[in-house]
């Protein structure tokens, strides 16, 4: 049996030689692949007599805010059975195995197997360390041949005993023995000439074993993290939180968390659901949320994530709510400090677990909380602190209400409902904000608009004038397409309030100036060539009809209707009509327009290169979609106009068209008539709506009999 096992270590450790600083994920493969039939073995062999059951609850921190009430997260982590895991296997092969191939793939296998807390290891640390020493020279640094053996024991070591720490809190104790304490232990061997990484590694278990009246900071930095691999870097996020549970934490320890997490979760990444499980935990821990400590030690927590990420989303809104970015520390735990800082990161935790959370129903506390920010900001003379907060914070919010911050997906109907009523100027701040920064930063001004884009919202009257004005800056043609197109969904969504503007003085404004700005969004090079599948192609399905939504509003009134034509509205209309062959919607807000501001019965030059077939195409379309939208008040309105249009226009169609245009009015009808019994209006236009069926029956009727066919 023994040395079928010798065989297949032997593999498996030439695999990992030369590998063991990045053995994490490899590890793990070759253990899924190797480990059945070994471990089926090793069962028989391992002593069940060596385990020490010890209490599993973790111990209530110090808190002393009210918002740390009822934080408790029960993870639903499967209990796995002591005699399922590898751990005990590779433990005994570290007890008892002479061969140094077989030993050094043991130990390098050490951090990524599950060591439950029932699991005594207190006769491996010294062990670990006694093997560690005889790999150190007579000059105090490790022999080079015994490089990759001393730091397989070095990371075996510092694991193990960071779980050692845990599984005694809230007694403490020197576990590693040798007639020193364990901080001495670690401390000399950071002497031993050890790389940057590996200074890290045992910097981090070191501080575990600080004495309670040490002083000494915590002796690792952000910067050091360049020189660790993803195998480490995985292994700090995961134990970290042993540092908050068991308050061996100062400030030094919460800025390498969040550097960690940093690190982790660069943003664009794809990283896998272990490593966003590890780095939302330790953000759990850092702002207060306790855990049970067998969940804690746990490697694998990524079946755990929809909870975790609840637990953070619930827990980092409250602390956020209660903070405003002034006096951080008079919070004594320390919870407060931990969450504006993490704000940094934040979303970067949030945004690839979105699948595991619902959207927050507390959007408008959030925002109350950037408002608070904002205004401390402005009061404040040494603000740049507090602007990157309140960019992060914005940043929260927006991934909390699950709104994409993606420019791709601008255009998506993200809407969100907000409890309670609010008026216009619970909003009026961010047009203050928008107008404090959108020069100096755009990321945050095309946040801005998103939020009011989506949240359906508008200004107050005060703000209407200061609102349109940062509107037009934002669709110039020197921003860049995000923003512009940000600030044209954001007109569109406030088109209504737009339209229905009655001072004088900003009417002008809005004609002379926001008129062409509005084809700037859309189209910031006129007459420039631009790659067919940019952002900024001619036609783009969902933008433009974003755009003729917003020109459909506008030629409602007719005030517009010589701004559209002079600044070119009309002509780009007209020049989308081929585009618009296939999308019937577009068809409908295209001959809304276009018959609006056509004046009865007269030639208008643009109107002109409009052909007959066309017109009717756009009008057949508009009705195939008309009994949609007749729900808005203000296509409702626009039926009999299109009626007279259709009339206007129908003497060119075929028989095939007329009974698909008959189809699409009794449909209408239909509509109409629902619509009536329902809201008890719309006599008028279902009259005329009539009238136009009878027209186009008859004339269908004169076809059939002009053909000799008798009509079905």
């Amino acid at each position: 049996m023994l040395g079928t096992l010798r065989s297949r270590w032997t593999r498996l450790s030439e695999a990992l030689r030369g590998s063991v600083r990045a053995v994490g994920a490899f590890a793990r493969r070759s253990l899924q692949l190797s480990s059945a039939a070994l471990h089926k073995g090793l069962r028989s062999l391992v002593p069940r007599s060596s385990t020490n059951v010890v209490d599993s609850e973790a111990q209530p921190l110090n808190q002393d805010l009210d918002v740390l009430a009822g934080n408790k997260c029960i993870l639903k982590l499967p209990d796995i059975p002591i005699s399922d895991l590898e751990a005990p296997s590779i433990k005994w092969l570290l007890e008892t195995s002479s061969d140094p191939e077989v030993f050094l793939a043991a130990a390098s296998l050490v951090p990524q197997v599950e060591y439950p807390l029932d699991l005594d290891v207190s006769d491996i640390l010294p062990q670990l360390h006694d093997i560690y020493i005889s790999c150190v020279g007579l000059h105090g640094q490790i022999i080079p041949s015994l490089e990759e053996k001393a730091l397989a024991c070095r990371m075996a070591l510092s694991h193990l005993y960071c779980g050692r720490v845990l599984q005694a809190y809230p007694g403490r104790g020197e576990f590693i023995g040798r007639g020193r304490s364990d901080y001495d232990v670690f401390d000399e061997f950071r002497l031993m000439g050890v790389g940057i990484a590996d200074l890290v590694v045992l910097a981090t278990a070191m501080h575990l074993c600080l004495p309670e009246d040490g002083d000494l900071g915590f002796r690792c930095y952000g910067i050091q993290l360049d020189y660790c691999s993803d195998s480490v870097l995985e292994w700090l996020s995961h134990s970290l939180p042993y540092h908050f549970i068991t308050g061996r934490v100062d400030e030094g320890v919460e800025r390498f968390a969040i550097a960690v997490i940093s690190k982790l979760l660069p943003s664009p990444s794809s990283p896998s659901n272990q490593i966003i499980a590890n780095c939302i935990l330790l953000a759990c821990v850092m702002i207060g949320v306790q855990f049970d400590k067998k969940d804690i030690v746990r490697i694998d927590k990524s079946s755990a994530l929809p909870e975790i990420t609840r637990s953070l989303l619930t827990q980092f809104q409250k602390v956020l709510w209660a903070c405003d970015g002034g006096d951080l520390d008079a919070d004594s735990t320390g919870v407060t400090r931990r969450a504006w800082n993490l704000l940094a990161v934040i979303g970067r935790m949030l945004e690839p677990a979105k699948q595991h959370y619902s959207s927050s129903d507390y959007t408008m506390r959030n925002l109350d909380a950037c408002r608070k920010i904002y205004l401390r900001a402005r009061s404040s003379e040494q603000n740049h602190d507090l602007l990157n907060a309140l960019r992060n914070a914005l940043h929260f919010t927006l991934t909390a209400a699950k709104v994409s911050r993606d420019p791709a997906s601008l255009w998506d109907d993200q809407i969100f409902w907000m409890a309670g009523s609010h008026s216009p100027e619970d909003f009026d701040w961010l047009v203050d904000y928008l107008d404090y920064i959108h020069f100096d930063d755009r990321e945050v001004a095309y946040d801005i608009l998103l939020l009011l884009g989506v949240m359906k919202v508008h200004c107050s009257p005060a703000k209407q004038h200061q609102f349109i004005e940062n509107l037009i800056a934002c669709m110039g043609s020197n921003m860049p397409h995000n923003l512009r197109h940000a600030a044209l969904r954001a007109a569109h969504r406030a088109r209504e309030e737009i339209t229905a503007i009655d001072d004088a003085e900003l009417r002008d404004i809005i004609l002379t100036k926001f008129s062409p700005a509005i084809l700037t969004a859309v189209c910031p090079q006129p007459g420039a060539k631009l790659p067919d599948d940019g952002p900024d192609r001619f036609f783009h399905h969902y933008r433009d009809l974003c755009y003729l939504e917003l020109v459909f509003a506008l030629a409602r009134n007719s005030n517009w209707h010589p701004h559209l034509f002079g600044d070119h509205h009309i002509d780009r209309c007209i020049s989308m009509i081929a585009e618009c062959d296939a999308y019937i919607l577009h068809a409908f807000y295209l001959v809304g327009i276009l018959l609006r501001v056509a004046p009865d019965q007269l030639s208008v030059a643009p109107l002109d290169a409009i052909t007959e077939q066309q017109w009717w195409d756009m009008m057949s379309r508009a009705w195939t979609w008309a009994r949609y939208i007749i729900g808005d008040i203000h296509c409702f309105e626009f039926l009999p106009v299109l009626v007279e249009g259709t009339k206007r226009h129908i003497q060119i169609t075929s028989e095939i068209d007329l009974g698909q245009l008959i189809s699409n009015v009794d449909d209408v009808l239909d509509a109409l008539e629902r619509r009536d019994s329902e809201q008890g209006e719309g006599d008028g236009v279902v009259v005329t709506v009539r009238e136009l069926r009878t027209v186009a029956s008859d004339m269908l009727s004169k076809l059939v009999n002009s053909e000799g066919v008798t009509s079905p």
